[in-house]
């Protein structure tokens, strides 16, 4: 019996590990397949050829870049045109952008915006059989945006600019006056320092003459 219970638990741990695989591989890496018309739709004229019904669908929906459409239908009655809007309007075969008609045909988002997709079959087409699928832009990568690391330095925060050194032969040294002002009341020792000493003499030679003569008369 012990032999029996371990083969039976290896066998549901595979089947799990099976079941995850495929779900891993189905959503890569958040990335879904979308078949047209919903879960067991197929691509072919609907019902109410009156009726928008892919572009209803398609709006009930979500697409982003990376994700897929898968589109079914008979190989020998249909196919899957890729075209540009005005063909989508005019339903206008001739010249499609890509033309798919292997009955089973997956159809991958590579970038943001819309596309327009019609049945090969034009008559088909004029009966609706054809969607507008918008896929979201992806705003999930913000490693290319820069952010600043500091912000400029203001004005008030600039040094400023040192100034020129001064130029002895010009200007004189701070502090030093070359041509002094004498101050009230005093004489410039440089312009009458002579005269000063010459009266003094005179005055002491004056003074001699005059005792002397004195002198003589008494």
């Amino acid at each position: 019996m012990a032999p029996t219970v371990v083969l039976r638990s290896n066998g549901k741990a595979l089947h799990v590990l099976g079941v995850l695989s495929v779900l891993l591989l189905i959503q890569r890496g958040n990335a879904f397949e979308f078949r047209v018309g919903g879960p067991r739709g197929s691509w072919t004229v609907p019902n109410d050829p009156n009726s928008a019904s892919y572009n209803q669908w398609a709006e009930m929906n979500r697409f982003q870049i990376g994700d897929t459409l898968l589109f079914v239908y008979p190989t020998d009655r249909d196919s899957v045109l890729q075209v540009t809007m005005d063909d989508h309007t005019n339903c206008n075969t001739a010249s499609p952008i890509a033309k798919f008609s292997d009955g089973h045909t997956v159809f991958k988002f590579d970038q943001s915006g819309p596309y327009y997709f019609i049945s090969g079959v034009a008559e088909n087409c004029h009966k609706n059989e054809k969607l507008i699928v918008v896929v979201m832009a992806d705003r999930s990568d913000r490693s290319k945006q820069t952010v600043p690391t500091s912000s400029p330095p203001s004005p008030s925060a600039e040094v400023p600019a040192p100034s020129p050194p001064p130029n002895f032969e010009d200007s004189p040294p701070t502090g030093v006056d070359l041509n002094p002002v004498p101050a009230p009341g005093q004489e410039s020792p440089t312009n009458n320092g002579g005269a000063s000493i010459d009266m003094s003499v005179i005055g002491s030679i004056g003074t001699f003459l005059g005792s002397f003569i004195l002198l003589l008369v008494s």
